[in-house]
């Protein structure tokens, strides 16, 4: 990698340069922490040979002692972070992501559970330390959303979400009845790695159909003025994609671009056998028997992923957005 940074010309794309960069600056991150790792068990290894030598056969733990057991405690919190390192090793791990919710059938209920969702993630991006951009948000007529589209960014982010792709199953007493019975809804989440090297997914502009049309909903004074939105689509493919939330017909087009090559480079890995189940996985219905994990609020309260056996009893956290055991798990067991 840093052959190709020292070579002429390589800032001329700037975008793939920034990734590259990117990329390195993680790599130089993680060689250094183990470099720190090493020069901290050797010296402990140094300090408790003094230690066995000097007190050998007293039964009374010195301060010593306890110096040594702490410095072990944090070399074990260290490995621990090393090995969850490992996990991130996909060929798309470190790159910024696509993640969109689009709400199932059952109208105001799967709606509402989209925007529980919603909230979920956002607050589990803010743990990470990812920042989020909404791109596109379509609201329900009574409550909710039908669908919404985010652009994350960080370190590892499709690393450490795509473990949440597909449909998810919630369980409780409506909100939405007289009768307060018991109502199942469903969710489907869609994580695509962002592509934004044009090299990698050559798009031919003769494919492709751009519409423009004028902004609806929150985003400043150029709601419905100008028509800022775009709406491209791939006409090999029939793929769609839209954006409205940015401030000018430029930087519109230039995101719905981004979401088209990360489809585009989705729909190319479904194509090989090896990557698909890392990428994608087999694309499910929004409905029974395919969510990925289930939210039971009534009866009980349990979070289980189907995939992994993974649960845990304590709903509120996990929709609060504390959902790292199930990433880490998700990834272990991957």
């Amino acid at each position: 990698m840093k052959k190709e940074v020292s070579k002429d010309g390589f800032w001329n794309d700037v975008k793939k340069a920034g990734r590259l960069m990117k990329n390195l600056e993680n790599i130089q991150k993680e060689l250094e922490s183990w470099d720190i790792f090493k020069r901290e068990l050797s010296d402990l290894e140094e300090l408790a040979k003094e230690f066995l030598k000097e007190n050998e056969g007293e039964d009374e733990q010195t301060e010593e002692q306890k110096l040594i057991e702490r410095s072990l405690l944090g070399l074990e919190k260290k490995m621990g972070e090393f090995e969850r390192q490992k996990l991130f090793r996909g060929k798309y791990d470190q790159n910024e992501v696509i993640f969109s919710i689009h709400a199932g059938a059952g109208g105001v209920e799967a709606q509402d559970w989209a925007e529980m969702l919603l909230r979920m993630y956002l607050r589990y991006f803010q743990r990470m330390g990812f920042s989020a951009k909404i791109l596109s948000e379509t609201r329900g007529n009574e409550a909710g959303i039908k669908s919404v589209t985010i652009e994350v960014s960080g370190n590892y982010v499709f690393g450490q979400t795509k473990s949440e792709n597909g449909v998810h199953r919630l369980v409780r007493l409506s909100p939405f009845n007289a009768d307060n019975l018991r109502q199942t809804s469903f969710a489907q989440v869609e994580v695509l790695p962002i592509i934004e090297s044009e090299d990698e997914i050559k798009i031919n502009p003769a494919d492709l159909r751009i519409d423009t049309f004028r902004a609806s909903g929150a985003g400043g004074q150029h709601v419905n003025k100008t028509e800022s939105a775009i709406r491209i689509t791939h006409l090999p493919t029939g793929i769609v994609v839209g954006c409205q939330n940015e401030r000018s017909q430029g930087q519109n087009k230039e995101t719905a671009m981004k979401i088209l090559r990360s489809k585009l480079a989705e729909l190319r890995e479904q194509e090989k056998a090896k990557e698909k189940k890392e990428l994608k996985g087999e694309r499910k219905l929004v409905g029974w028997g395919n969510q990925i994990r289930s939210y039971v609020l009534h009866p009980y309260q349990m979070v289980k992923d189907h995939r992994t056996e993974f649960e845990t009893s304590q709903t509120e956290k996990v929709l609060d957005g504390e959902i790292e055991g199930f990433v880490e798990e998700y990834l272990r067991k991957n």
